[in-house]
């Protein structure tokens, strides 16, 4: 019998860990294999490659339950003797609209390395298979659940070792560490799973170090990775000793816990950009917090955030939607949160996702949302659907002009000027009034921000200097001259001879300013006065703002 382990990814980039324990756990099985596509693959030559197998098992998720499901149904008009099996946490709850379908024949519920295992050893016999839903007839069966996994059977596991190592290197690896979260947030499924469980350490340290050796970017899964200050401060020294210059870790942690001996280790012993911290702030109201289960203090997540950034780059998660967040208490969210300037800041919208406790607090709350994936927030006793709708907008222009590093220091200035809320409100949209929010140019970007400020800050020559400043910063060569003309090419040239800049390695901008641009980006502080920034292009990476000072010095 051929069976084959599958699932759609988000992006090419991405890998799926749960299809790879599931292979590897059960590798010696005959006519077992695995493959990964994405969500944007044909869908015609994907139900092509799976129709010619007996069972295709499929791990789903919110993100590709949609595609997954019209995948099989293309299966099943190839070859009507496949059986589709599905797993993962998008239809291990609220599963009888999906085990109905004509195209489905099977869901394991929950973790699937007992009831994979006993289906393959089963099939086509599965009336005993733990946590198994089928049908018989059009009567549906829910068997006994497995017991929990024994994570010891973990002891020698390293996922990875069926891949290509060369295919690794530009692809994001997942790892996890622990199983299940300490915590209860309501709009969360790690929330059901209150009893965290630890992989067996040498099984850890074998796949990171696989993991460090192939690839280049690492994701650990865990929900809190700094729970146990012990382990973490382990793992990160297996990292330090072990990684290449080109790694790059990712943890998901909680900052407010974040134990002052790892504190001063990441003082002591992390090189710069080696780590990345993920941090759900959510919300900073603290009543939105307590109604959905959760504590947090705020203030203590924003001072160790501001120890680390030095040392980590930051990304903050904000929710919209929670209950008893109402638009001016959205509002301070995303002004405090903003303020800590992290690389990333992600504004995610409330999803009802099957099986958590936020769904059953509908009537409540007044929450509508959407029926079908990713079951988003469309209003609330809290949030209009015209509020919501304005917010989509102004995340569309933190999208562009932030997390893609558009208008870094515009945004920079506009939230010690102005306050940024509404400046990407407004940004956002116009930007919808102008252009196609999916098609659209890098001009076009910077084209629209120019048109939004002289129409709202028509007297700030600041905020436009500096528009054309991200502009030049933007390019690894030399662009064309938009937004702000240079000095005078004979005056450009004379600065460059007595900086002794290196114009025969480099190729310079020398735009006048009316303020000083190095105090603005050391400080965040505005000295008027005729001041110059000189943009320096290599062709490889993107330009740098070179050091009056320092040049000078370097001249003298």
């Amino acid at each position: 019998m051929r069976i084959l382990l599958t699932t759609l990814n988000a992006k090419y980039i991405h890998t799926n860990l749960a299809i790879r324990i599931l292979y590897e756990q059960n590798h010696l099985y005959p006519g077992l294999e695995w493959k990964e596509f994405n969500i944007k693959e044909d869908q015609d030559k994907v139900a092509e490659h799976c129709a010619q197998f007996e069972v295709v098992a499929f791990s789903c998720y919110i993100w590709n339950i949609t595609q997954t499901l019209e995948v099989s149904q293309k299966i099943k008009a190839l070859n009507t003797n496949t059986k589709i099996l599905l797993g993962g946490p998008e239809v291990s709850y609220d599963f009888n609209d999906v085990i109905t379908l004509d195209h489905v024949d099977y869901i394991i519920v929950g973790e699937g390395e007992t009831p994979f295992k006993e289906f393959i050893e089963s099939y086509p016999n599965v009336q005993h298979v733990s946590s198994l839903v089928h049908k018989s007839g059009a009567e549906v069966l829910q068997n006994k659940a497995a017991p929990m996994f024994d994570l010891k059977i973990f002891q020698d596991s390293m996922p990875y070792r069926f891949d290509n190592p060369e295919e690794l290197a530009n692809k994001v690896l997942y790892i996890e560490t622990s199983r299940g979260c300490p915590y209860k947030c309501e709009f969360c499924l790690a929330s059901l799973d209150n009893k965290v469980r630890y992989l067996p350490n040498d099984s850890i340290k074998a796949t990171l170090l696989f993991m460090m050796q192939h690839g280049r970017v690492v994701k650990f899964l865990d929900r809190t990775f700094n729970i146990k200050k012990d382990f973490t401060i382990d793992i990160f020294k297996f990292i330090l000793e072990h990684h290449r210059p080109e790694n790059v870790f990712q943890f998901e942690i909680t900052a407010d816990i974040l134990h002052p001996d790892i504190i001063q280790f990441i003082h002591d012993h992390v090189p710069k950009g080696l780590f990345r911290f993920e941090i759900g702030i959510q919300t900073v109201n603290q009543k939105a917090n307590l109604e959905v289960s959760r504590k947090q203090n705020f203030d203590k997540t924003k001072g160790i955030i501001q120890q680390l950034d030095y040392k980590v780059e930051m990304h903050l998660d904000l929710i919209v939607g929670l209950a008893l967040d109402y638009w001016d208490d959205i509002r301070y969210s995303i002004e405090e949160v903003f303020k800590l300037y992290a690389p990333e800041m992600q504004l995610g919208f409330l999803k009802f996702l099957k099986g958590t406790p936020m769904r059953d607090k509908t009537d409540q709350h007044g929450f509508v949302f959407d029926p079908n994936p990713p079951y988003q927030i469309i209003q609330s006793n809290y949030l209009t659907k015209d509020q919501l709708a304005q917010i989509v907008k102004l995340e569309h222009a933190l999208e562009v002009y932030w997390n893609g590093k558009k208008a870094v220091n515009t945004l920079r200035y506009v939230t010690e000027t102005y306050g940024i809320f509404d400046f990407l409100l407004g940004l956002g949209v116009y930007f919808g009034t102008v252009k196609d929010y999916h098609k659209y140019s890098l001009n076009d970007v910077f084209d629209i921000i120019t048109q939004f400020v002289e129409k709202n800050y028509p007297n700030d020559t600041i905020i436009k200097q500096l528009i054309a400043i991200d502009y030049y910063l933007h390019f690894k060569v030399k662009p064309k001259t938009l937004f702000l003309e240079e000095i005078a090419h004979t005056e450009k040239i004379k600065m460059i001879d007595e900086l002794q800049l290196n114009h025969h390695k480099y190729r310079f901008i020398i735009l006048p300013l009316s303020f000083d641009f190095q105090l603005f980006s050391n400080e965040s502080k505005i000295k008027m006065g005729n001041h110059h920034v000189i943009i320096q292009y290599n062709g490889v990476s993107k330009a740098e703002v070179v050091n009056h000072k320092t040049a000078l010095l370097a001249s003298a």
